[in-house]
């Protein structure tokens, strides 16, 4: 095979990656780490109508374990720009990325909605840019709803989860949290609250205000501790 055509075939092999996954990998002198986009709305048991913009959980998860796998990834950076979506698909993504050996830093470009808010903290490291929002509120459900507490304490116990492990990953108070998912001033019509970039570093929910150099600068620094 020519020098030509090998560059071709890992053009395309890139370009089926990124339209598959919204992923690359980035190869450079300080080190390989894979760059995965979790944007639109996080598609989980069900499937969402084909004009809504979705990230799939099933594409997602088999390729996280493969870069925590591959001797040759140094490293992990996940780009979100999401507004929430289903809480499971959500949930099961940010433990996988949580529970990763390999240095992981995330940037919330846009936003990092809802259920974006555990995917934001579960890197090691986590970036915002100024102008990105996160909206923290209670857990929300659709469908028929059985008027009984069961189906109450359910409901809550999942919104447990979540807080858990926001708290668990990030720098804010459980305290802090619960007063910010339960505001009644922010959201017109609605429970919750709006935080903009530097408002996310302030409460302690996302490590440092950044742009897409800050957070390939940190995953470098990362990849080259773990070398050693």
């Amino acid at each position: 095979m020519s020098e030509t055509e090998n560059k071709d075939e890992i053009l395309n092999e890139e370009y089926e990656g990124i339209k598959d996954l919204g992923g690359v990998e980035i190869d450079n002198s300080k080190g390989k780490f894979f760059c995965i986009s979790i944007i639109g709305q996080i598609e989980g048991h069900n499937v969402l109508p084909s004009q809504t913009k979705t990230t799939k959980y099933e594409h997602i998860l088999p390729k996280l374990i493969s870069v925590e796998e591959n001797e040759k990834i140094d490293g992990l950076l996940v780009i979100l720009n999401t507004v929430g979506g289903d809480i499971e698909a959500g949930l099961a993504i940010a433990e996988v990325i949580a529970g990763m050996k390999k240095p992981t830093v995330s940037l919330v470009l846009g936003g990092g909605h809802s259920i974006g808010v555990p995917l934001a903290v579960s890197a090691d490291v986590s970036f915002i840019v100024p102008s990105a929002t996160m909206t923290i509120h209670p857990v929300r459900t659709s469908g028929t709803i059985i008027g009984v507490p069961q189906m109450f304490n359910y409901l809550y116990k999942i919104q447990d989860r979540i807080i858990d492990f926001v708290v668990k990953h990030s720098n804010i108070e459980r305290d802090d949290l619960m007063e910010l998912l339960l505001e009644t001033d922010e959201i017109a019509n609605d429970v919750g609250t709006v935080l903009f970039g530097e408002e996310a570093v302030e409460c302690g929910i996302i490590d440092k205000v950044g742009g897409i150099s800050d957070a390939c600068n940190t995953l470098y620094e990362l990849i080259k501790k773990a070398k050693k």
